[in-house]
């Protein structure tokens, strides 16, 4: 039953280091290369729609993991899943307290309402993003160690 967690756990985190490993370097550049308004749109409509997904995403990865740490104690890795857990709660730190309050304002911008300086604040999500995604590859990394 164990290895199915372990197995389910580095599928369920993979899966998110993917999707915010290309947020990070596939589709943020993708809108940055739009023409005009479309790409600030597109942070607003991703801004909304991941927004509603990724929180719980980030709270369900957290807990399996905990799950593994607290159930594999007895087992060689459980400090690498212990450490994993610690990134991934430094991950929900980083996102509470610097990228939501960033994307709770730009998932209301629009053409007519942005602030003159919203490139300047997309520009400092980017960089959040870029360690959040160091951070949670780190765990990963951690998760997929803890199973040799």
């Amino acid at each position: 039953m164990l290895n199915a967690l372990e197995v389910f756990t580095i599928v369920v985190v993979g899966v998110m280091v993917g999707v915010e490993f290309s947020v990070a370097f596939v589709i943020n550049r993708i809108l940055n290369a739009l023409p005009e308004d479309s790409g600030q749109l597109g942070r607003s409509h991703g801004g909304r729609m991941l927004g509603a997904v990724m929180p719980v995403w980030y709270i369900a990865s957290l807990a399996l993991v905990a799950v593994w740490a607290v159930a594999g104690w007895h087992r060689p890795g459980a400090g690498l899943v212990v450490t994993a857990g610690a990134l991934l709660i430094l991950s929900v730190v980083m996102s509470l307290l610097l990228l939501v309050p960033i994307n709770n304002r730009g998932k209301t911008w629009t053409p007519e309402n942005r602030p003159a300086d919203w490139k300047e604040q997309m520009n400092r999500w980017e960089r959040y993003h870029y360690v959040r995604v160091a951070v949670i590859i780190g765990a990963f990394a951690l998760l997929a160690a803890a199973l040799t």
